[in-house]
């Protein structure tokens, strides 16, 4: 049998991957480009994919291809249904980044709430040291307590936040994207509501047709002044042009760690805002904690494992 993982540089050079060993010959590339997918996979059994695209051309190529694991929750990378005729197996990984995409979600509140940038640069200019006082309250910042927060797509992370963001004394709503969603610990809203309300809107939803360009020109205006928006959900949730023209008409603050193509593109709008000091984007690195990546590792690991038992390739 020959497993082949395809983007193993998305995992990180510090994850052991050679348990993979275990389950016979592994052949492991660093990345894969749109041309050389055939090429890698078309003599795997399995194949170990975290966002390098497996479709009906991959597939045909790939006579001995039994078990497909993505390397993430989502799947949308995939042909699932065409695999599915061909007999091949689609496994993913859940939960795995649950407790890293939280940390980071306020990581990225705390940032932009307490306006982290301009005090780090008045220090380190040394602007503090000249100013002949022993603190410096030019940017005041709010407290978490008492703020509204609302949530957008209220599955496992949503709530995860909802439970901390309670912690530090907030009052939580929400708004469910698929519709179906019903908690009876937190109030839900409709989207137009939560927006014009909340102090902190976040983002924990996947994309699909329900949720792209969600947050449109229209629904954006909606933010109040002085508050702040996080997309840790996917790119394309927000209209990142849109976005652009309401922050440079309105004070609000913006952390992205998903964008619409990723990596950015040199000529993103987002580079163009009026503002950037208000706009915090980290390269979709929420779900990359140490622990989470060896989750991840390990529910593949346990994917494979599961497979095995029940066939023989």
């Amino acid at each position: 049998m020959k497993l082949v993982i395809l983007d193993a540089k998305t995992v990180g050079d510090d994850i052991d991957l050679s348990v993979f060993e275990t389950f016979g010959d592994v052949t492991i590339y660093q990345t894969t480009t749109p041309g050389e997918r055939i090429e890698h996979c078309k003599d795997a059994g399995i194949v170990i994919t975290n966002k390098v695209v497996i479709d009906k051309d991959v597939i045909d190529a790939s006579p001995s291809l039994k078990l497909i694991c993505v390397a993430a929750t989502g799947m949308n990378n995939v042909d699932i249904e065409y695999a599915n005729e061909k007999g091949i197996e689609v496994k993913n990984v859940a939960g795995y980044s649950t407790h890293s995409v939280v940390q980071h979600t306020f990581a990225m509140l705390f940032y932009l709430m307490e306006k982290l940038s301009y005090y780090d640069n008045h220090v380190k200019s040394k602007a503090w040291s000249r100013s002949g006082i022993f603190t410096c309250i030019d940017r005041p910042f709010h407290e978490l307590r008492g703020k509204q927060w609302g949530i957008i797509g209220f599955g496992t992370i949503g709530k995860e936040v909802a439970k901390v963001a309670e912690a530090f004394g907030a009052t939580v709503v929400y708004y469910s994207t698929s519709g179906e969603n019903d908690d009876p610990l937190y109030p839900r809203m409709e989207l137009d509501t939560l927006l014009s309300t909340s102090h902190i809107v976040s983002i924990h939803a996947p994309l699909n047709e329900k949720t792209r360009d969600l947050l449109d020109f229209t629904r954006l205006e909606k933010i109040q002044a002085g508050s702040i928006l996080l997309n840790l959900g996917r790119g394309g949730i927000i209209n990142e042009t849109d976005l652009v023209h309401v922050m440079d008409d309105k004070e609000i603050y913006v952390g992205l760690d998903v964008t619409e193509i990723e990596p950015l593109p040199e000529d993103s709008i987002l580079f163009e805002a009026a503002n950037p000091d208000r706009l915090f984007i980290t390269p979709h690195i929420a779900w990359t904690s140490i622990e989470a990546r060896q989750e991840l590792v390990k529910g593949i690991f346990n994917n494979i494992a599961v497979f095995l038992k029940k066939h023989t390739i």
